[in-house]
């Protein structure tokens, strides 16, 4: 395959001081988000009826299973780190705010664009075909919930060159502000009963999350061994805050009518971060070597080719394919959820998903892989800013709700008219000569 045989190439070219366990932990933590999504969202056909689950409302004892797919916080703080290298290298060419603010929201921006843009389409079609709203809303939104991360993600990007000063000045002390503002939103969610105040840890533990990056890059993170160390009292502290405290055990959004450790986010996910930070890097030095080899940094590089686009793509393919085994009588998902037999053909159904996922991946990721033109302009750092935070609310109201199925009459076009404009603003929409 032509492909492979690229990412061979760009494997055998790969610098010497890049840091192979970056792009690694990236790969792998968004399979662990599409494996999770895959599991997570059930679907039961009985008497000619599809009935659509969720596994951890039917089967609440899995809510433990979530500890190990709720990976969030390995990629935030992959991006942090990324985000440092990249910051680095604006500084040595002398590239301004602006001009690395472009670079970054291009290759967020680009893919994202497609697939809202796709929905958008595919909605308009399956109400002229006189879908039910209520299938289109449900479908739509399932499709769209990935899509939610690069909301709060996006924000971030926008407040990295920030946070990054804070960390060149403070080091560590930067980290627990961060940390210190997201326990005391805790507080007030929980004892003074002020919800508004929680959604405001979109930005507290997710930034607090993406220092632990900065920190990596800058090799000051200690050993292994007190990685380990450091993990084993996050993991107590952990443990402590959900059988001890107010935190629910789900990692993930639970169905349920309780508290989330997502819904906004929870202290909870910034010390699962730790805990997952103290482990995986205590494991840097081996992975290391072992990513030297060529065929396995060469897959490492291949995915991450196009990662952006399996991740925004995968509840869509989900969406297709049950839509087909729907019309051809419901083949295939007449196994109860939960039960040993739908456990036992999990790796058929996720074997099946991944085989349609990685071509629709391949063909699309083309807008993934195009790099930004070097002779576009590059519109002010405050123009890029508003149309990224236009598009950003836009996407969460999309993400939420999806087409269709938004309680204001109108909030879905409007929300997709806020991206669109928010791109144009932003200078991401694309230009052709």
């Amino acid at each position: 395959m032509r492909i492979w045989s690229q990412a061979l190439e760009m494997a055998a070219a790969t610098p010497p001081e890049r840091n192979r366990y970056v792009d690694f932990l990236r790969a792998v933590s968004i399979l662990f988000v599409v494996v999770g999504h895959w599991l997570i969202a059930t679907l039961y056909y009985v008497d000619g009826d599809v009935t659509p689950g969720h596994l951890l409302e039917s089967r609440p004892g899995m809510h433990w299973v979530t500890w190990l797919f709720q990976v969030m916080p390995i990629f935030f703080i992959v991006g942090g780190y990324s985000n440092a290298v990249s910051l680095e290298s604006a500084r040595r060419k002398s590239v301004g705010y602006a001009g690395w603010l472009a670079a970054r929201l291009h290759r967020l921006v680009a893919p994202l664009l497609i697939v809202l843009v796709a929905w958008a389409a595919f909605a308009v079609v399956m109400n002229v075909a006189e879908v039910p709203g209520k299938t289109i809303q449900f479908v739509s939104r399932a499709s769209l919930i990935p899509t939610w991360f690069l909301a709060i993600y996006i924000m971030v990007v926008i407040l990295a060159p920030f946070a990054y000063q804070l960390w060149r000045r403070f080091g560590f002390l930067s980290f627990w502000m961060f940390v210190a503002l997201a326990a005391l939103t805790d507080v007030a969610f929980f004892a003074a009963d002020l919800e508004w105040l929680g959604w405001t840890n979109y930005f507290w533990v997710w930034l607090a999350v993406h220092q632990l990056g900065f920190a990596w890059r800058d090799e000051r993170i200690g050993g292994a061994g007190m990685l380990l160390v450091n993990a084993a009292i996050a993991f107590i502290v952990l443990y402590l805050l959900i059988f001890k405290g107010p935190y629910p055990l789900a990692m993930v959004s639970s169905p349920d009518d309780g508290a989330s450790n997502t819904l906004p986010p929870k202290v909870t996910l910034l010390v699962l971060g730790l805990v997952q930070f103290g482990v995986l890097l205590a494991l840097e030095g081996p992975m290391r070597r072992v990513l030297a080899r060529v065929r396995l940094w060469a897959a490492t590089v291949l995915i991450n080719s196009m990662i952006m686009t399996v991740y925004l793509w995968h509840m869509s393919v989900m969406a297709a394919v049950a839509a087909l085994l729907y019309y051809t009588g419901g083949f295939g998902l007449g196994v109860e959820p939960g039960t040993p037999a739908w456990w036992y053909t999990r790796p058929i159904w996720i074997g099946m998903l991944l085989v349609i996922l990685l071509p629709v991946a391949m063909s699309l990721s083309i807008f993934e892989r195009r790099p930004r033109r070097v002779d576009a302009p590059v519109p002010a750092a405050a123009r890029q800013i508003i149309g990224a935070v236009m598009l950003c609310l836009g996407l969460a109201i999309l993400a939420m709700f999806g087409y269709g199925g938004s309680p204001i009459v109108g909030l879905d076009k409007g929300a997709f008219v806020l991206v669109i404009v928010g791109a144009g603003i932003s200078g991401l929409l694309p230009r052709f000569k």
